[in-house]
């Protein structure tokens, strides 16, 4: 484990010196991020301004729910995002024979070879937008709840990348993951709003499958509830079961994936 990351200590040194060379771009990128969360957040508060709640979500409360998804973007995007999407041009040129020559896990290789640091930003913004909803809150959050927090985070982490790894494997036989990756800008959606907004004979379906069948939801949903919310131990529970189905299944799926790759010599 210490070789792995130390190997992967290295490659963000790479990407952050990648980075440094073309600084103006960089800027940009960050900029951008800046200024979409800044609209988001005008938004909100002008929302606000016109009811105390929302899905029986005060603002102080939502405003850490978007801070949490936001911070789960910023890792997602800085840690995997990138390197998943590069995926399907390295089947398609050939290019992942020289990844799958190297005498190192080829899922950690492939998923893990380049850190955007451009999306640091949105790290941590993410954690300042959670602290400034807990201070609207008055700080009324028990201290015996943030282990448990870091460790949902850190489940909530996991889920997405097993989600976004069981896309980008499709890749071996698909060729362009555009389409695929459409279906994950779908899951961030869903990501963003609490399952309260499934409210209705329909919707309630729709929120019972992406919290239950593909619990995309609780990404996002179970980390922020237990902080500001209600402590539901069953959630919890299901959402740590999740996670380890989502990351074995995710983990098969890609050494099948591997084992129908045809090399671009063959």
């Amino acid at each position: 484990m210490a070789r792995y990351v130390r190997l992967w200590l290295a490659l963000a040194r790479y990407s952050l010196a990648r980075e440094m060379a073309f600084r103006v771009n960089f800027l940009v990128k960050i900029f951008v991020e800046v200024l979409w969360l800044s609209m988001l957040l005008v938004f909100y508060h002008m929302l606000f301004a016109q009811t105390p709640n929302v899905a029986a979500w005060n603002r102080g409360e939502y405003l850490f729910f978007v801070g949490c998804y936001f911070t789960f973007q910023g890792l997602i995007e800085a840690l995997f995002l990138e390197n998943c999407n590069q995926f399907a041009e390295l089947v398609r040129t050939g290019d992942l024979d020289f990844y799958l020559l190297k005498p190192i896990d080829e899922q950690f290789l492939v998923t893990f070879r380049v850190f955007d640091w451009s999306c640091v930003p949105n790290v941590i913004m993410g954690v300042g937008v959670m602290l400034y909803g807990l201070h609207e809150l008055g700080w009324a959050v028990s201290p015996a709840r943030v282990p448990l927090f870091i460790l949902m985070m850190g489940c909530g982490a996991g889920m997405a990348y097993g989600f976004l790894l069981l896309l980008t494997s499709a890749s071996v036989w698909f060729m362009r993951n555009q389409s695929l990756f459409e279906m994950w800008w779908l899951f961030t959606t869903l990501m963003r709003y609490p399952r309260e907004i499934f409210h209705g004979p329909w919707a309630y379906w729709v929120g019972a499958f992406f919290s239950v069948v593909v619990p995309i939801m609780l990404v996002t949903n179970v980390p922020a509830r237990l902080m500001v919310k209600a402590l539901e131990p069953g959630v919890v529970a299901y959402a740590a079961f999740a996670t380890v189905v989502v990351l074995a299944a995710s983990r098969w799926f890609f050494r099948l994936a591997l084992r129908r790759y045809r090399s671009a010599s063959s």
